[in-house]
């Protein structure tokens, strides 16, 4: 499925109408990173491969110097999570609008819910919180930028 294929993002920005100029206002760039269609996951090998994808298009797009970096998933029926990981854990920052996934995310990672929306999950429940969200998820985009926490401000995908 993604195996050797490259992911889509395209951080060149494309050549814009007059007409579209229009419509940003006039100190605003058009958005770094372009959402991505979600191809539903299946297995782990799926999985792994996106993970592998995923990892080179950071290592591409996102400069050393930049923190805060990972992907959003864009949920099909509304709210955005943010993901990040690190040499040993999967930060999570679910969204006020996408609390509705908490459930999900507790029966596929088998962890108990935050009291906040910053989620700190074991490294190794990876493949099964993507396998879990894959069917819920509309598009990703590569964000920069995102404050994930202090853990999640170490460089490691």
């Amino acid at each position: 499925m993604y195996g050797s294929a490259e992911m889509p993002y395209d951080t060149r920005r494309p050549l814009l109408s007059p007409s579209h100029h229009m419509t940003l206002a006039p100190d605003q760039d058009p958005p770094r990173f372009r959402p991505v269609p979600w191809i539903h996951l299946e297995t782990p090998h799926d999985v792994e491969a996106w993970i592998d994808a995923h990892n080179r298009s950071l290592q591409e797009h996102i400069g050393p110097q930049e923190t805060g970096y990972g992907v959003c998933f864009t949920l099909a029926a509304g709210g955005n999570l943010y993901l990040h990981t690190s040499a040993d854990a999967v930060i999570l920052d679910v969204e006020a609008d996408a609390q509705w996934i908490a459930p999900l995310i507790v029966a596929a990672t088998e962890t108990a819910a935050p009291a906040a929306q910053l989620w700190v999950l074991p490294d190794d429940k990876l493949v099964q919180l993507i396998i879990g969200l894959s069917s819920l998820v509309a598009s990703t985009t590569l964000v920069s930028g995102h404050y994930f926490g202090a853990r999640g401000r170490n460089r490691a995908y």
